[in-house]
């Protein structure tokens, strides 16, 4: 754990450098793009490996199981989101939120695990896989995936980029390796599960090694009541709580797609969301980056507009190139068999683009700890199911979500910038003068009241 005098590689929080501008936010960037995109590459490479070796049926047990962690991970997210939030914000208090997050983490980390294990029978038999064991390891791999979120929001809200993107490289990059490995030797959907669980514990010992490298563990003074850990808990409740919102919103599409399209034009619309999904990751490295600057009243609005900025120009050249290159962009989502959908994969960029926002929008609203916007997300979801379930068909169906989405980013993103105008009115709002001392009106003789 660390303290503000003690992390020479820290940057000064309260430095220009670290003002949300362009430089800062591109300079911060460049290293977590290049390890975020090597670890979706890993992932991405340890599905392809798993489903050409393991063959569609067993493959399909590994999907799900993928998927399951994934929602399992919005605990993670929360306490990631928590950390840094806390870490950035009030810096001065830096050593007991650390202490106390870790503590949060450690204790979360092993009830999720032990809640999983007690839901292994059933995820076994939902998942429909061939024994109990793969359930059982991901209850296990639920610990260090939990774990990671601590460490990694720590990192982050000290703004220690290339220790953080170290971290995330060891996230993809070892699931490949250990999973691949296992799958050749023995091919399986255990095996595949004993990589996976093999490769979490890689970030975590990362994490662990450099927030203790070169530090002296000092305790923590100037406590506050308010980094505590039953506070720190209801953040982090809250936080997963949103991001499980916008997961929802993320993909409820494509269960809609399976009851008001064809299974044909199912499978184009599920193909289409391949794009969608790269869209939807690529800028991620930009909420990393700004989420700290997110923290703080002084430089919120700067670090929100730009990022959007940025993310939009992302996702412009991305819809572009799905338009002018949409033979290539085929190719990247499944090849000859969807070609039906080639002519319309730009529209999946732009709900990539429009999600990206969205993610950008609702961690914006996590840094300055709003709620009534993590409403709005479930209340977006429950829309999209409404209004695509009278599309009747995949153009149709993909318009109505694009235009759910907008309105919803439209709307969390006015109601974020009018908080983010408040909280600075408040902010530059003088402290009112304290009150002069009473005076003593008794005069000599012990009496009150006006001179004779």
């Amino acid at each position: 754990m660390t303290t503000p005098t003690e992390t020479p590689d820290v940057q000064d929080l309260d430095s220009p450098r670290s003002s949300g501008g362009w430089r800062d936010l591109l300079r911060g960037s460049a290293g977590i793009a290049v390890a975020m995109a090597v670890t979706n590459i890993g992932t991405y490479g340890f599905q392809m490996v798993a489903a050409r070796v393991l063959g569609p049926a067993d493959y399909g047990a590994i999907a799900s199981m993928m998927a399951l962690l994934m929602v399992v991970a919005v605990v993670q997210l929360g306490l990631q989101a928590t950390a840094a939030r806390r870490v950035s914000a009030e810096p001065e208090h830096v050593e007991q939120i650390e202490d106390v997050v870790w503590r949060v983490t450690v204790r979360a980390s092993l009830a999720l695990g032990l809640l999983m294990l007690v839901l292994s029978p059933l995820v076994w038999k939902l998942l429909v896989l061939d024994s109990i064991v793969p359930a059982l390891l991901m209850a296990v791999a639920a610990v260090p995936l939990t774990l990671m979120g601590g460490q990694a929001g720590i990192l982050q809200g000290e703004r220690r980029w290339g220790p953080l993107a170290a971290v995330y490289l060891a996230v993809g990059v070892p699931r490949l390796v250990f999973g691949t490995a296992a799958i050749y030797v023995r091919p399986s959907e255990t095996s595949a599960m004993v990589g996976v669980l093999l490769g979490l514990l890689v970030p975590v010992a990362i994490g662990w090694w450099v927030l203790r490298q070169g530090r002296a563990h000092a305790p923590a003074v100037d406590l506050s009541p308010e980094h505590r850990a039953r506070p720190i808990v209801r953040e982090t409740l809250a936080a997963s709580m949103a991001l499980l919102a916008f997961l929802s919103l993320s993909n409820v599409d494509i269960v809609v797609a399976r009851h008001v399209l064809d299974s044909h034009d199912a499978g184009l619309y599920a193909g289409g969301l391949i794009l969608t999904k790269a869209v939807l990751f690529l800028p991620q490295f930009v909420v990393v980056v700004a989420f700290p600057a997110m923290s703080t009243v002084a430089e919120r609005r700067r670090a929100l507009l730009r990022s959007v900025a940025l993310v939009g120009a992302i996702g412009v050249v991305c819809t572009l190139g799905a338009w002018i290159l949409s033979r290539l962009a085929l190719v990247f989502v499944g090849g000859a068999e969807y070609v039906d959908v080639q002519g319309r994969l730009w529209l999946f960029a732009i709900l990539g683009t429009l999600l990206a926002i969205a993610q950008l929008v609702v961690y914006s609203v996590l840094a300055r700890q709003g709620t009534r916007s993590g409403y709005l997300v479930w209340v977006g979801a429950a829309v999209l199911v409404a209004a695509g379930l009278a599309a009747s068909s995949l153009t149709g169906l993909a318009l109505t979500v694009i235009a759910v989405d907008a309105v919803l980013v439209g709307a969390i993103l006015a109601l974020s910038l009018a908080r983010i105008r408040a909280d600075e009115a408040d902010a530059l709002e003088p402290t009112p003068p304290a009150a002069p001392p009473a005076t003593d009106t008794t005069d000599t003789a012990g009496t009150t009241g006006s001179p004779a």
